[in-house]
């Protein structure tokens, strides 16, 4: 019997870590800190490593926090859509008052941590994200079809976060990569809520694609925004932040996504926006290996 319950706290603990994980987004969180360090490298005139992981560990807890608190938000919402149903606080794996604390606990000791350990802007940043995604953002979900266009600020605010901690200053180039993740972000999501429009329908949320029954409005929305992504993306080499080689890389990597949102234009199908999906991840790698590296 003791040999049965030895080998069941593993399993049990492995289940309980793998919920948390699930409930703070872990690949999210991991997206928002490759954003992060690469608004840091982008920024700094020399690497202080320690500097750099305790911007990423505080950021870390605040990303965690953020997409916790938005899925205890929104529990209710998500148990009627088929992707989301399963999640831990719909599911019952995690009940709502442990999220709450969770998420609250791991939000306000990682901006404590990024302003004693970093500096009070980053912090401030970081606050301000977690602010604006769920008490605005997260309600106007389901009011109205601004919700993409106004989540996309908090969204963009990890490169510059970077940035801040690099600098402790807000500056020409942090804005930039600023605007680079906050035009990123509208192709990108425009593709999936055309993906699940029907899921979002069912969870009475406000989105474009919800409203669209024919996809051109989302998929012209696409094809503006990686346009606007596109002029964004030339900027460092006119500030003298970049070189040839990350313009090059940008026009190329600009022009391959606009062409994956005219595609979807031309045929509003479940598989071109997955290729739509598919190619914005692809450029936001290129674009932060750009910024950090040419």
């Amino acid at each position: 019997m003791s040999d049965v319950l030895v080998l069941e706290r593993p399993a049990g603990f492995a289940n309980v870590t793998r919920d948390y994980l699930e409930l703070s987004k872990s690949r999210i969180v991991m997206m928002v800190l490759i954003t992060t360090a690469a608004g840091y490298f982008f920024a700094a005139q020399h690497v202080d490593w320690l500097l750099l992981l305790n911007t990423l560990l505080g950021t870390a807890l605040v990303a965690a926090g953020t997409n916790a608190l938005n899925q205890y938000a929104e529990r209710d919402y998500d148990a009627k859509m088929r992707r989301t149903r399963l999640r831990p606080l719909p599911d019952g794996r995690i009940s709502p008052r442990a999220a709450l604390v969770f998420s609250v606990a791991i939000s306000i000791i990682g901006t404590l941590y990024l302003g004693m350990a970093v500096n009070w802007l980053t912090a401030a940043l970081g606050a301000f994200t977690l602010i604006s995604y769920i008490f605005i953002y997260t309600p106007l979900k389901r009011v109205s079809t601004i919700c993409t266009l106004i989540g996309a600020i908090p969204g963009a605010i990890p490169p510059l976060m970077g940035w801040t901690a690099a600098t402790g200053i807000l500056g020409t180039g942090g804005w930039i990569i600023f605007g680079i993740l906050f035009f990123w972000q509208l192709p990108h999501f425009m593709a999936i809520s055309w993906m699940y429009r029907d899921d979002y329908a069912r969870g009475g949320f406000a989105m474009l694609a919800v409203r669209d029954d024919d996809g051109r409005t989302t998929a012209r929305h696409a094809v503006f925004y990686s346009f606007a992504l596109l002029t964004v993306s030339v900027l460092p080499p006119m500030f003298g932040l970049t070189t040839f080689v990350y313009l090059a890389g940008a026009v190329l990597a600009g022009g391959a996504l606009t062409f994956a949102s005219f595609a979807f234009l031309s045929a509003r199908t479940p598989v071109r926006a997955r290729r739509l999906f598919m190619a914005s991840n692809i450029y936001l790698v290129v674009m932060m290996a750009l910024l950090v590296l040419a």
